[in-house]
């Protein structure tokens, strides 16, 4: 198996402020990102550049109608560099805004326009969730040939960021759900790299277990320390381990979580870390009931020996932990019907056979459709 070891330069700043000096911000550059970003973070800093705000044209998920407009409020031959300053939505566009405009945005996530990359992507992560500054993927809610939304992602080594620049400062000002919920999700990105049956490696291991022994550390930091911040007292440890979580998940992919729950983000436009963090528990416990004495096993040591709990409560004692930071929430909390379950379970083997052949155990439709039912 081809191992892609590592692509983007990765480098780390305290402020935004020493990043845009060092890449000396011009009229040539693209600078993606939010409003609010912009008006806290950056715009002292940037004078020169080209800014567009992705939430001028769209909130949440990132869709096809929002990547559309993205790209007609960026003149394409206007910028060599694009600058993508954000969490997941705004690295999905802006890898987006590298590529030649060969089809519509539907096109390019049906495969049915050439995807060419042209620009320089230089990717600033906001959360400590997606790792997309580091991985080929672009995800999209888009619509089928029937009028039907799904998420789906854009898969190409193309993509990939040329730089990924890490600064912690962005972290102190982010609220707690969107704060806790990435993290989590960078917890889930690591583990279903870990637990891939086919595609991990060693490099994937290296970084997958990077990522999580981090992760679980700051956990155990807020159950030992009263008042402990994560995102001011540890951020550099979990923006570095949800860098190595991309890392990681580039080469072994992700599995049943991200399967099951891009119908839910696709239908009911749930964030993809809320999304994700709906089917954690179930998934493992799936994995320990069928196949315990694999990788999982791996898993339940690293926590029970940072937590300090017995192998056969690991699993429990995580998700308590999980909950600490924010309490998941059930299908039924997102307003989804019974009747959508059947729904789901079809899309997952329709549209996200990537994700259900990456599982570490074997699915089929009723496995998938009793997940959903367990956490209705």
């Amino acid at each position: 198996m081809r191992e892609i070891l590592l692509k983007p330069r990765l480098h780390k700043f305290h402020t935004f402020e020493a990043f845009a000096r060092e890449y000396e911000l011009n009229e040539k550059d693209l600078l993606f990102t939010t409003g609010y970003l912009y008006e806290h973070f950056i715009k002292p800093h940037v004078s020169k550049a080209q800014v567009v705000i992705q939430d001028e044209y769209g909130d949440g998920e990132p869709t096809e109608e929002m990547a559309e407009a993205v790209w007609q409020a960026a003149d394409y031959d206007s910028y060599d560099r694009v600058i993508a300053v954000g969490g997941g939505t705004v690295m999905d566009l802006g890898k987006l805004l590298t590529v030649r405009r060969t089809g519509s945005v539907n096109q390019l996530f049906f495969k049915k326009a050439e995807l060419i990359r042209e620009k320089t992507l230089i990717a600033v992560p906001t959360t400590c969730g997606t790792g997309s500054e580091v991985t080929s993927t672009s995800v999209a809610i888009v619509k089928d040939e029937k009028g039907n939304t799904t998420k789906l992602g854009l898969l190409s080594e193309a993509l990939i960021a040329d730089t990924a620049c890490l600064i912690p400062e962005f972290l102190a000002e982010l609220p707690q759900r969107p704060f806790a919920e990435s993290l989590i999700d960078a917890l889930i990105h690591a583990t279903e790299a870990f637990l891939s049956p086919g595609r991990a490696t060693m490099t994937s291991d290296l970084f997958a277990k990077g990522a999580i022994e981090l992760i679980l550390t700051g956990m155990k930091k807020v159950q030992e320390t009263e008042n402990f911040d994560l995102r001011t007292q540890y951020g550099e440890e979990l923006l570095t381990a949800a860098c190595y979580a991309g890392i990681a998940f580039l080469q072994a992919g992700c599995g049943t979580v991200h399967g099951l729950s891009y119908p839910l983000s696709g239908a009911y436009f749930v964030t993809h870390g809320a999304s994700n963090y709906t089917f954690f528990e179930e998934v493992l416990k799936l994995y320990d009931r069928e196949n315990p004495e694999g990788k999982i096993w791996v898993l339940k040591e690293t926590i029970s020996r940072i937590f300090g709990c017995k192998e056969g409560e690991a699993l429990q004692v995580l998700a308590q932990a999980e909950e600490k930071l924010i309490p998941p929430r059930r299908l039924k909390d997102y307003g989804v019907k019974k009747e959508d379950l059947k729904l789901f379970t079809e899309s997952v083997f329709l549209n996200q056979k990537r994700l259900v052949d990456n599982s570490y155990v074997p699915l089929n439709k009723e496995k998938v459709l009793a997940l959903y039912e367990a956490v209705y």
